[in-house]
């Protein structure tokens, strides 16, 4: 009995070793790792955070503050894209002449006519000016320019459709920017774009 009962106690301390060693050297794997062929450490496992997920829908730490796409320096990289501040005042002024011309094109696009030319008459019946340029295309009088529309890229060569594009200063920092077109017609109010003006500059291809 004596000699039984020591033999046990000698495999319960075998036992316990053994058991000691094996957490010993899992906890070692845990915190290193190796490569059990070349015996190289593995590198550490990837980040759990959610902001390093490949899954993650957090937002990059490069994004800058209303980026349009969310790639680094877009502001920067598209100042020129970009309209500028409006006061409050000259806003309030310019969605009122916005609400002038708005009525104007809707006819005119009812009636199917967006040509420069019977845009231009219709808007300089309103009272407005048509803008008068000098050297340099600086600004001598008046505020409203009526333009064709711009070229747009289609597939392997540009194509310009039919329809007129108006830009009406209202203030120095104010615009009311619009289009009339066979598909549709637009008004809306903006900042002066810092080198072309009312109208926003186009995409280069």
């Amino acid at each position: 009995m004596f000699t039984s009962t020591r033999e046990r106690g000698r495999s319960l301390a075998a036992a316990a070793l053994l058991l000691g060693a094996v957490i010993s050297l899992t906890a070692c794997g845990e915190q290193r790792g190796t490569d059990s062929a070349a015996g190289v450490p593995n590198p550490p496992p990837p980040s759990s955070s959610p902001s390093s997920s490949p899954g993650s829908s957090g937002a990059s730490p490069y994004v800058e503050p209303g980026a349009g796409d969310g790639a680094p320096h877009y502001n920067e990289n598209n100042t020129g894209r970009l309209p500028g501040e409006m006061s409050a005042d000259s806003a309030e002024d310019a969605r009122k002449e916005a609400d002038r011309i708005r009525p104007v094109l809707r006819r005119l696009w009812k009636e199917k006519k967006w040509d420069v030319k019977s845009v231009r008459a219709a808007l300089l019946e309103l009272g407005y000016e048509e803008i008068r340029t000098g050297a340099g295309g600086k600004r001598l009088g008046g505020t409203l320019d009526v333009r064709g529309m711009e070229p747009r890229f289609e597939t392997d060569h540009y194509v310009t459709p039919e329809g007129a594009r108006v830009g009406l200063w209202v203030h120095d920092d104010a615009c009311v920017t619009a289009f009339v077109q066979k598909t549709n017609f637009e008004v809306r109010t903006n900042g002066p774009y810092m080198e072309s003006g009312c109208f926003e500059p186009p995409f280069a291809h």
